[in-house]
């Protein structure tokens, strides 16, 4: 017999009834199977595809790996295997994060959600199962519905919000289920070559990439369970398992003819051929020949029951029905389960199909054992997944130290590793620290916290990110990330700089302070709550206290009332008379020196304030600020920004005019 030693695939379908082996090799036109052998359990050693008896199992391996050996003369040393996709569980998680209203939404921010839909996924998994049941471990994900403010998004990076949504579909496998593959294998002398899961190993064969966009159910409807996967827009979007399958049928007919199992399963087998009765002998030793039209009505019931529950979970998982059903495994073939099923799920009956021989006329064969029968469907596409993957399907790579095997969905992310190990998303985000809310004279003042420093993420010593990928013996080390400190302020921080500036000398002014009704210095700290009251100084009892003398005053340029508050920062400039406030002009006196029409103090001297002509009397020359000694205005009584123009041009106080100068003054609304 010819081999290509490169590419010769030995696969193993380890069931819950049998174990089917499987040598052969890709060429030209299709996949040659050099040999096939199928052995039953001699014990219930597997239940429900799990299991339970290491040394029963590993025996009936070593016993279908030597078999093989001798049929093809070659040493075996290797296998692909596949994890049964009955042990999957699916959980549907909503999550909800509030958010800084003013941060604009990020993907790390949206990985963290995601995360937090996986762990509140994987604590509810866990807690359903009771003690004696095996942990579960995340092994992939897919988001349904993201959410902003409640309202349904595609896509929330860059935007902003209260709070972010995502209802997250997540799927788990119990790591035992994996460990107890890899023993038995280990106990067959054999290393596993390939990791799949069942379902995904089935739709290998019984759909091809090109059906995979087609919303599409697959059931692998087995001795123990019914297996379920269901492809839409090109991938798989969901796993399923239901606790019933061809036993049940089978078991109809135990108890109805008083048979064992073994002749139970003959007589149903040829219930579904051409054949008109059967006979055989019943557990008392009498000899029966019964219509087989008898025997399909005994088991329509438990075909009925089938149906129904496999339909119902299609239509959980897929959120509907489907386009079309494809049915794999012995279970499916009793005559008049396809029609039963498409009508629970309101398909034409030509929507569901049993694939078998149709799907594998790729599969060439010399080996008599070999049958393209629903059968074999699994195991083909046990080796095909091995020959495609040409690596572990379940990868290992190291946390921190920790070695972590997963499963490989060709898109492995350093994400998937979290969620596997199920570590709290707020290991990923540093938060801010929380605010600091006082009252100060009566207004509500919130002080924001510190920003925190996100987690570091390296892949093998490189700055990563959760999303980065990550491959077979990669090393990945995650520092947490560090929330900010409480927001934390005290007076002195509120007050700012307590100095003021008179007459250009700088001065340190007292400003009174109360917490919560008690006397403070402006060192006090303050604490989440407190009522703060502050008490600025005046402009006349800061003159006061450091004796200076006044008969005009400004603050910031701008003439000031006595009784106006004095802030921090601020410039009082003092004069005695208009006289002083000129020497701060010396330019415009000297103007007047060197013009001979510049009247003198004996002459009349006017200009024009709104339309209306005033005179002034008295002095050699004048400022503006002495208009109001004369004309008629309120300055007590602000009703906005005061504004003071000379021949249209915006002036100070300060401001010298000339004779016939048009001035304005009014009130401007700062409305």
């Amino acid at each position: 017999m010819q081999f290509i030693n490169d590419n010769i695939i030995f696969g193993l379908d380890i069931g819950t009834r049998s174990i089917v082996g499987i040598v052969g090799h890709q060429q030209p036109g299709g996949f040659k199977v050099l040999a096939s052998h199928v052995a039953c359990h001699e014990t219930r050693s597997m239940i429900d595809g799990q299991i339970h008896d290491i040394d029963q199992v590993a025996k009936m391996i070593t016993l279908v790996k030597e078999t093989l050996e001798a049929k093809t003369g070659k040493k075996l040393k290797k296998a692909c295997i596949a994890a049964a996709g009955r042990v999957l569980k699916t959980m549907q998680t909503h999550v909800q994060l509030d958010i800084e209203e003013q941060e604009e939404i990020t993907k790390e921010m949206i990985l963290s959600l995601e995360l937090q839909g996986m762990e509140k996924a994987m604590h509810q998994i866990n807690y359903q199962q009771s003690e004696d049941n095996m942990p579960f471990y995340c092994v992939g994900y897919s988001v349904t519905n993201y959410y902003l403010n409640d309202f349904i998004m595609k896509n929330l990076e860059g935007h902003k919000g209260a709070t972010i949504g995502a209802d997250v579909l997540s799927t788990f496998l119990p790591s035992e289920v994996v460990n107890s593959l890899y023993k038995v294998i280990e106990k067959a002398g054999l290393e596993v070559y390939s990791l799949t899961l069942e379902p995904i190993a089935a739709i290998e064969v019984a759909i091809p990439e090109s059906y995979r966009l087609l919303n599409i159910a697959l059931i692998d409807i087995g001795a123990g369970t019914s297996d379920i996967a269901i492809t839409k827009g090109g991938s798989i979007i969901a796993y399923g398992m239901i606790p019933f399958a061809g036993d049940e049928i089978t078991e109809s007919i135990v108890h109805e003819y008083l048979v064992d199992f073994t002749t139970a399963e003959k007589i149903k087998i040829k219930s579904s051929t051409k054949a008109k009765s059967i006979s055989f002998k019943d557990a008392i030793g009498m000899k029966q020949t019964i219509e087989l039209e008898n025997v399909r009505k005994t088991m329509e019931k438990s075909q009925n029951e089938l149906a129904k529950n496999i339909a119902s979970k299609i239509i959980e998982l897929n959120g509907g029905t489907t386009n079309a059903v494809f049915i794999v495994g012995g279970g499916g073939q009793v005559s008049g389960f396809k029609s039963l099923l498409a009508d629970y799920l309101d398909l034409p009956e030509q929507r569901v199909a049993i694939r078998g021989k149709d799907v594998l006329k790729q599969v060439i064969s010399d080996d008599k054992d070999f049958k393209k029968t629903p059968e074999f469907v699994t195991p083909i596409g046990i080796c095909l997944t091995g020959l495609v993957n040409n690596q572990h399907d379940f990868v290992e790579v190291f946390l921190n130290d920790e070695s972590i095997r997963i499963f490989n969905t060709n898109r492995l992310t350093v994400m998937d590793v979290v969620a596997m190990k199920a570590i709290d998303p707020k290991t990923f985000i540093g938060r801010r620290g929380e605010p600091l809310h006082y009252t100060l004279n009566d207004k509500e003042i919130v002080v924001k916290g510190n920003v925190g420093e996100a987690a570091k993420i390296y892949v093998n010593q490189k700055v990563s990110d959760l999303s980065t990928p990550i491959r077979m013996h990669d090393y990945i080390s995650i520092i947490a990330a560090v929330n900010g400190k409480m927001a934390s302020i005290s007076i002195k921080d509120i007050i700012g700089d307590s100095h003021i500036y008179i007459n250009d000398n700088k001065k340190l002014f007292e400003v009174k302070v109360k917490v919560n009704s008690q006397s403070k210095n402006i060192h006090t700290t303050i604490s989440d709550g407190d009522i703060i009251e502050l008490e600025f100084p005046t402009v006349e009892s800061v003159l006061e206290s450091f004796d200076v003398d006044y008969t005009h005053v400004f603050i910031n340029e701008q003439e000031s009332n006595i009784k106006d508050v004095v802030k921090p920062k601020d410039s009082i400039r003092t004069f005695i008379d208009s006289q002083d406030l000129l020497k701060d002009k010396p330019t415009k006196t000297s103007d007047m020196a060197a013009n001979p029409d510049v009247i003198d103090s004996n002459k009349d001297f006017f200009v024009i304030i709104n339309n209306e002509k005033v005179e002034l009397k008295g002095k050699e020359s004048y400022l503006f600020v002495d208009v109001f000694d004369v004309y008629p205005f309120d300055r007590t009584r602000p009703r906005g920004t005061l504004v003071t123009t000379i021949n249209g041009s915006t002036n100070s106080y300060l401001e010298t005019i000339e004779c016939g100068d048009e001035l304005e003054l009014y009130w401007k609304d700062n409305q």
